[in-house]
């Protein structure tokens, strides 16, 4: 089922678990090995559409920045 484009913006589990943790946009981006940039994971946490891609690096940086990657992608987006 394909969400419309029209839905309202809703906050992503992914900023519950950052805050949670304690974690700042700053730590995923300097504990990303790929080009996450503050916009876009900020974009993330307050629900905008992100692609497929960008998901996938916030995963893996949050996984780095936790030193135990335990977080999937079905973990942090409801989407």
């Amino acid at each position: 089922m394909k969400i419309p484009e029209t839905t309202p913006f809703i906050i992503q589990p992914l900023n519950d678990v950052m805050k949670s943790l304690s974690l700042k946009n700053n730590d995923l981006v300097c504990a990303s090995r790929e080009q996450l940039t503050y916009k876009q994971l900020q974009k993330a946490r307050k629900g905008r559409r992100i692609t497929p891609n960008i998901k996938g690096k916030i995963v893996r940086a949050l996984n780095a920045a936790l030193e135990k990657g335990k977080y999937t992608e079905k973990d942090l987006f409801n989407y």
